[in-house]
C-alpha cells in the first residue's frame, strides 16, 4: 500500500520550474549563446573518450533555451545545426535526432505540463524515435556497430527503457540548471536597473 502511495506521488509530481523576467533582446541574445555552447559541446564527441561526455551536455543548452521560449528554443536548435555543419559536419545527424530532439521535446513538454512524469515521457518518447529513425531508417550504427539495423522488438523497448532513464536524468539536471540561469538574469536585470536610475 505504501509503495502504491509513493509512485502516486511521484507520477503527480510537479517540476516547479519557472521563467525569469526576460526581455525579447536578453531571450534572443541567451538563445545565441546556448546554440554556440551547444554546438562546441557536440563537436566535442569526436575527440573520444572524455569528448563523449561533453558532447551528451549539448542537450542542456537546447533545453534551457526552450524553457525560455519555445520559439527561441527552436531558433536555437536551427544555429546549432548550421554551427555544427561549419565545425563539425559529421555530428549533424546525431544531434538533430538525439541530443537535440531530446532538448525540444523536453523543453516543451516544461511549457506545457506541470508533471515531471509526463516531461520525461515525452523526452523519453522522442528520444527513442530519434535513435530508431537513425538506426533503421538512415542505417546510423548510432548504438554502436554490435547492433543490427535490422528492426528488431528487443532493441526497440530497450532504447525506450533508456530513453525514459535518460530523459528523466535530463529533466532534473535542467530544473536546477534553470533555477541558477534564472538567478543570473534577475541579477543581471538589478545591475541594470541600478545604474540606469543612477544617470
Amino acid at each position: 500500500m505504501r509503495f502504491i502511495k509513493w509512485t502516486v506521488k511521484v507520477f503527480k509530481k510537479k517540476h516547479e520550474i519557472t521563467v525569469g523576467p526576460y526581455t525579447k533582446n536578453m531571450k534572443l541574445v541567451v538563445g545565441s549563446l546556448l546554440g554556440a555552447i551547444a554546438a562546441i559541446l557536440q563537436s566535442a564527441g569526436l575527440m573520444g573518450g572524455i569528448g563523449y561526455a561533453f558532447s551528451i551536455m549539448a542537450t542542456g543548452p537546447i533545453v534551457l533555451s526552450t524553457i525560455i521560449s519555445i520559439r527561441i528554443g527552436l531558433l536555437t536548435y536551427a544555429v546549432t545545426t548550421l554551427l555544427l555543419i561549419i565545425l563539425q559536419p559529421s555530428e549533424v545527424l546525431v544531434f538533430l535526432f538525439t541530443t537535440g530532439v531530446l532538448g525540444i521535446s523536453l523543453g516543451i513538454g516544461f511549457k506545457l505540463y506541470n508533471t515531471g512524469t509526463v516531461v520525461s515521457l515525452m523526452g523519453g518518447t522522442f528520444l527513442t524515435a530519434g535513435i530508431l529513425i537513425l538506426l533503421y531508417l538512415f542505417q546510423f550504427p548510432v548504438l554502436g556497430p554490435l547492433v543490427s539495423s535490422k528492426v528488431s522488438g528487443t532493441v526497440g523497448l530497450g532504447v525506450f527503457l533508456f530513453g525514459l532513464f535518460y530523459s528523466w536524468i535530463w529533466m532534473n539536471l535542467c530544473i536546477v540548471g534553470m533555477k541558477h540561469l534564472n538567478k543570473v538574469m534577475v541579477r543581471k536585470l538589478l545591475i541594470e536597473k541600478d545604474e540606469s536610475s543612477c544617470r
